[in-house]
């Protein structure tokens, strides 16, 4: 007897779980506005420097000045770059160059211009306003020699979930999963609307990173909520229809980026919504899990009593006696004070930890690599953006599908190694042949997109109850880590332009690789104790020996047996080995919690 026996006699998935699954899933859709808002409020538009003002065109070139293109009188004061079919976005002519005007070609001989002197842009930039009208970039000049500051503002904003995944994984084990919920949707409408009223990059950063803070606590604790709430035959499904939530989000933000090309209406625009969002998440229920293992049934019972109503099941006598009844293990286990320190301690954490540490790294690292440099695909942004989230749709379903039907580690992995195939593939395709780049682009960004949907659901059924939220806020560290250092290693095309592909697609094999060693919960329950996770998955994933079983059992001094027999000097009798062995076998066939 367990707790998800509990929520079968109350309804199982009934009218509650869809209604508060729906209602803590809806603010995910402005949750890919907060992690992809950088394609667009820190966007880049093509600029090159501003002409001189001081100048007048001579008279032996007027009539030549009228017959010329916008670009070719450009071409007077701004020279070309390297590839010699742009414009310099760094450099001018110190001197206007007047007979660029009677040459028929827009690329002059070498000689005429190779050392002529230019200089920096000591007016400023003229920037295009076809995609953007304004961005922080077009704000502040974040381009020449201050270019990496746009990068920069997403790794402080990812090193501040980074930090929100650490901080609030321990809160919300402390102080409750609703309550630390409310606070993050708070803080997110707040800090994010003011970072909408930002005078300078620095202060805007200083926001971003609170902001990201707070999206962790979104994050974190919306999982905990709907998985303990969930029986579990639904996970799968549940896990995978909110994830859906992020995809519609990313098509949203295209849709509001598009109508609103100010880059502070937008930000006011994605950030809202989170005052409402506060205030209806405070009539959502508390996990009862977390409840009883905090010493508070009283609230768990009228939390389950609440959710038998809202389920029709009124008839449904459920006392405190009988909650305990069903939690006694749990109860007794959380007497025990836990911290990061167990995650590692013992043999079976030890390894789940390990394993999904490489397996957050790596998903965050190829997902944001891909995702956050949407204008180098040479495609509208606005139209990439919905692209990207829209191949996330096939591949959410195609991940449903491997959930319900292989289990967690064979999508965990698949997924893995499928989109270090598609990078890989795509390090030997032309740069010409654009098309299919940006084509295996959207396949790899799907087959990541399908790991996180994986990701999430596996590591909430991985942890126990008792120390689930703090393992949640660790492994999302890594996660942080991977998404800090993606657009860092996007710079290293400079020395190789395929070196960051090889990365990404490198750690994404090893992280398939550590996915493999990982245990499988599929229709398993979710545990409550670490021993929970010792005991039904063991180090070396064999089952223990009989021999190991009875010279354990000695050590259980003064405990009566689950069959009421104690042997001299509190040795448990045969008859309770015998017990032990069968409901073992029971939990082996996922008929117990």
């Amino acid at each position: 007897m367990g707790f998800v026996d509990l929520l079968d006699q109350i309804g199982g998935f009934g009218r509650f779980q869809w209604l508060h699954v729906t209602l803590i899933s809806l603010p995910g859709l402005l949750m890919a506005s907060q992690n992809l808002l950088n394609n667009f409020v820190a966007g880049m538009p093509a600029h090159h420097c501003t002409p001189s003002a001081n100048h007048s065109i001579p008279y032996q070139y007027n009539h030549s000045a009228t017959m010329v293109t916008e670009r070719q009188l450009l071409r007077v004061f701004i020279p070309l770059d390297a590839s010699g079919t742009s414009l310099d976005k760094c450099r001018r002519y110190v001197t206007p160059q007047w007979h660029q005007l009677l040459m028929n070609s827009t690329a002059p001989p070498a000689d005429l211009t190779s050392a002529v002197e230019t200089e920096a842009c000591l007016d400023g930039w003229t920037f295009d306003q076809s995609e953007f009208d304004s961005t922080i970039v077009t704000e502040w000049d974040l381009v020449c020699s201050l270019r990496p500051l746009k990068q920069m503002s997403q790794t402080i904003y990812m090193g501040g979930v980074l930090t929100g995944a650490i901080i609030f994984g321990g809160l919300s084990d402390r102080f409750g999963r609703k309550v630390i919920l409310c606070w993050a949707y708070l803080q997110l409408a707040i800090l994010g609307s003011c970072t909408a009223l930002a005078p300078s990059y620095a202060i805007f950063c200083t926001l971003r990173f609170l902001s990201g803070m707070s999206v962790s606590g979104i994050i974190l604790n919306s999982v905990s909520l709907k998985v303990e709430w969930i029986p579990t035959s639904s996970r799968t499904l549940v896990g995978t229809l909110s994830s859906f939530f992020f995809t519609f989000g990313q098509m949203i933000l295209a849709g509001l980026g598009f109508w609103l090309r100010e880059w502070r209406k937008l930000q006011v625009a994605v950030c809202l919504p989170y005052f409402l969002f506060s205030i209806y998440s405070w009539w959502l229920t508390e996990s009862a899990r977390w409840l009883v293992l905090n010493r508070r049934s009283e609230e768990a019972l009228k939390c389950i009593q609440q959710v038998a109503r809202i389920n029709g099941k009124k008839d449904v006598n459920i006392t405190l006696e009988v909650l305990h009844s069903h939690m006694n293990k749990e109860i007794v286990a959380s007497k025990s004070s836990y911290s990061a320190y167990d995650l590692l301690r013992t043999g079976g954490m030890r390894r789940i930890s390990v394993c999904l540490v490489a397996v957050w790294f790596s998903t965050s690292f190829a997902y944001y690599g891909l995702a956050m440099d949407l204008q180098k695909f040479g495609v509208n942004v606005y139209l990439m953006q919905i692209i990207f989230g829209a191949v996330d749709i096939p591949a959410k379903l195609l991940a449903l599908l491997m959930l319900t039907y292989l289990g967690r580690r064979v999508t965990q992995a698949s997924c893995l190694f499928l989109s270090a195939l598609v990078i890989f593939i795509n390090i030997f395709v032309p740069t010409d042949m654009q098309t299919l780049r940006t084509c295996l682009a959207c396949l790899g960004k799907g087959f990541t997109s399908s790991s996180f949907t994986c990701v999430y659901l596996y590591t909430g059924e991985l942890y126990p109850t008792v120390i689930r939220q703090t393992g949640m806020g660790f492994v999302s560290t890594m996660a942080r880590i991977g998404s800090m250092a993606a657009p860092a290693v996007l710079m290293l095309d400079e020395v190789i332009p395929a070196l960051p592909s090889i990365v990404y697609g490198g750690a994404a094999v090893i992280a398939g690789v550590f996915a493999c060693f990982l245990p499988e919960t599929r229709d398993i329950p979710l545990p409550d104790t670490i021993e929970d996770v010792e005991d039904r998955w063991p180090r070396n994933l064999q089952p223990k020996k009989k021999q190991d079983q009875a010279e354990e059992m000695p050590m259980k001094v003064g405990v009566v047996s689950e069959g009421g027999v104690v042997s001299e000097g509190g040795v448990v009798s045969k008859e309770e080995i015998a017990l032990k062995e069968m409901k073992e076998g029971e939990s082996a066939g996922l008929n117990a919690l």
